[in-house]
């Protein structure tokens, strides 16, 4: 059959289309293999009902007995929580990244933390040489860690069969493959079948399974889409080399939430948990500095302070240019609009680029409001005040619309000395300024958040 490597939709013809996602070229020829039907029948024949599988029988709901089994404890409190609490006994998770962004370094630092179970590292990438070498760099070897340089998916499970491992790693899918398919390593149907025989080894009370992949060049997760639908939870591992902080995410997650977010700094002695993002993420000495600007932001349950810059300039050519790092291109372009028709400000003919400071990416639509002031204070070439935060979501009319966890924000600005903090007026609802230091400025639509930070 022939399989969309983006999207997983199965044809049984080539088409130079897919239906599903659209994408042109992307219909790929798999081989499938005619699995024999038990006791011999052949399941397709009229009047033969496939024999029922050995074990398994439809169950009521309320039947079924669930034993409360703890989590596996990681060692790693940035991976416990964008796991949702640790790895569950019996998953399949995916981390995916880019070539060279640290995944095989968080992964092994990690197990070489698991101390008092059995680990088996298999590597089909590096030789068992190069991972010692890394290990020794990393931290104090793990006694309970073996490491395994085999591309082989039969002759892997030999070893978990000898080993009886409590979790396995595979670094990296792409590099297994199996005698079951007449195909290359890191073909689409060579991670197809490995990655479903792996799930089927770990819902079968085998150990934890944790895939490592890459990314393709459209940014998708170990390349085929199809992957991300048959792991438990998708971890993304992303960041810019050029920087060191690296960012957690997950993506899917079967057992807990998709918003929670892990930082990481990236050292000569692997990566460091960033516990406190905030006081990493502003620079020191912004005082005096136009188009600078303070937003506390969110991602998931986790409130932290980012700095937005913006520089505006004259358009060298007839058409103005716009340029974002970390934010959404689209969005700037209606927060500059807003600017032009609602406050007033002519933008049409400069030049605007956007940059959150630290390579993050952020989609938390409260970093409106510093986007704009960022922008009015490098086009008047007006510093804001260093003590003075801010957050707020910009509405098509100029309004300034309320946010989530308001309360979280106000305390985050608080702990790191903030004295003023711009708010939407109908998130004052149930706040009172006893219950904080630091003073609340209530605002309700663009033109009066201009009149406060500018005067």
């Amino acid at each position: 059959m022939y399989v969309c490597e983006y999207c997983g939709q199965e044809s049984v013809k080539w088409m130079g289309k897919c239906p599903a996602c659209g994408r042109w070229d992307s219909m790929r020829e798999i081989k499938v293999a005619a699995s024999p039907s038990p006791r011999g029948q052949g399941t397709n024949r009229p009047g033969l009902s496939p024999a029922p599988l050995e074990g398994a029988r439809a169950r009521l709901l309320h039947e079924i007995e669930v034993d409360a089994e703890p989590r596996m404890d990681m060692g790693d409190a940035e991976l416990n929580r964008v796991l949702g609490g640790g790895m569950v006994p019996g998953s399949l998770v995916l981390l995916g990244g880019e070539p060279g962004i640290g995944k095989s370094t968080l992964v092994l630092q990690t197990m070489l933390r698991l101390t008092g179970r059995r680990i088996l590292y298999v590597s089909g990438e590096e030789s068992a040489r190069q991972i010692k070498l890394r290990a020794d760099r990393l931290g104090p070897a793990n006694e309970g860690l073996y490491v395994l340089c085999e591309t082989s998916l039969e002759q892997i499970y030999q070893h978990i069969e000898e080993m009886q491992p409590d979790l396995v790693v595979i670094d990296s899918i792409q590099t297994i493959q199996t005698e079951s398919v007449e195909s290359s390593a890191g073909s689409l149907a060579q991670i197809r079948e490995c990655a479903a025989s792996l799930l089927k080894y770990a819902k079968g009370g085998g150990a934890s399974v944790l895939l490592i992949g890459h990314i393709n060049k459209e940014g998708s997760l170990a390349g085929p889409k199809i992957l991300e639908h048959i792991v438990d939870a998708v971890l993304q591992f992303e960041g810019d080399q050029h920087y060191l902080y690296r960012i957690l995410r997950s993506i899917k997650n079967r057992f807990g939430s998709t918003s929670e977010l892990g930082i990481y700094e990236m050292r000569h002695d692997g990566l460091r948990q960033v516990s406190n993002p905030s006081e990493l993420l502003l620079t020191e000495n912004r005082e005096g500095l136009s188009g600078v600007a303070i937003s506390c932001s969110i991602e998931g349950v986790r409130p932290f302070l980012i700095e937005t810059q913006a520089l505006v300039s004259t358009a060298a050519y007839g058409t103005a240019q716009r340029s974002t790092t970390g934010f959404d291109g689209r969005r700037l372009n209606m927060l500059l609009a807003v600017l032009e028709k609602r406050v007033g400000f002519k933008l049409a003919q400069k030049d605007v680029f956007l940059n959150i400071a630290g390579g993050l990416r952020v989609t938390d639509p409260a970093i409106d409001l510093s986007v704009v002031a960022a922008v009015l204070s490098s086009n008047g070439d007006m510093p804001i005040e260093g003590d003075v935060c801010m957050a707020g979501e910009v509405g098509l009319s100029g309004e300034i619309r309320p946010v989530s966890r308001i309360e979280q924000r106000i305390a985050e600005a608080q702990k790191l000395g903030f004295k003023r903090i711009l708010i939407p007026s109908h998130n004052m609802k149930g706040l009172s300024q006893k219950q904080y230091e630091i003073e609340l400025v209530p605002v309700r639509r663009v033109v009066e958040a201009v009149r406060e930070l500018f005067g």
